[in-house]
């Protein structure tokens, strides 16, 4: 006789990148028990895998989870946690006014969005003809993210740019080699590359602001919490 089958519920959300309707679930004990595994192993890479596998099985396999932005994956991951052990993250957050002060702070992960800053732009513009279009980190570039040698910063800028336009020519990824483009970047001027880190600084990023007071001071103070890590301190 057959063990009987639990039925899972299933949500949707909007994949913040395209805008588009997604649908997900909770993720189940096998899922987690490899969350509980990296989280304990305290392994940066093996937390990444994690939420990379928890993320590809909870939307059906229905995204190219190496492919999508990393805050994409973070906004979906937050969102399937939420809806399996709950919607708040409880946090030990600094009080900034005394530097010493730590308070529990209750964050509602239902209400964590990926904040678009104003003046990001996609497109890195060199000189009046010559254009970078940008591209987002993906789950594919968690460890040039990571590991911020500089070495793994350009291989990060190279790995970003979907093409370059110069006037009315447009030259593909395909359109040139690894080499190519690494003597591109070389030949940036100062300038330029303060554009190209100005795309990096103000991409889309998953954030929340969390106010709280101290208890001794009773002074208010504030904090944003950025991307996926910080909401599981």
């Amino acid at each position: 006789m057959s063990l009987p089958i639990i039925n899972v519920p299933t949500y949707e959300l909007v994949q913040p990148s395209t805008k588009k309707e997604l649908k997900y679930r909770p993720f189940l004990v096998k899922e987690e028990k490899l969350l509980l595994m990296a989280m304990e192993e305290e392994n940066e890479k093996q937390m990444v895998n994690a939420v990379r596998t928890i993320v590809n099985n909870c939307t059906f396999e229905e995204l190219e989870v190496e492919k999508i932005p990393m805050f994409d994956l973070e906004y979906i991951f937050i969102n399937i946690r939420a809806k399996s052990v709950g919607e708040v993250a409880s946090l030990k957050l600094l009080c900034e006014d005394d530097g010493e002060t730590y308070v529990d702070v209750d964050i509602p992960l239902d209400q964590i969005e990926v904040n678009f800053d104003k003046d990001h732009k996609n497109i890195v513009e060199l000189d009046e003809n010559i254009k970078m279009e940008m591209s987002y980190p993906t789950f594919e570039m968690t460890e040039l993210i990571t590991d911020t040698t500089v070495d793994n910063l350009f291989k990060l800028i190279e790995g970003c740019v979907d093409r370059i336009i110069d006037g009315e020519t447009i030259y593909e990824k395909t359109d040139f080699s690894k080499k190519e483009l690494s003597d591109f970047i070389d030949s940036l001027n100062s300038h330029h590359f303060q554009e190209v880190q100005k795309f990096f600084e103000t991409m889309p990023k998953l954030s929340y602001e969390a106010e709280y007071e101290n208890p001794k001071t009773n002074v208010k103070n504030t904090m944003t919490l950025e991307g996926l890590n910080s909401f599981f301190a």
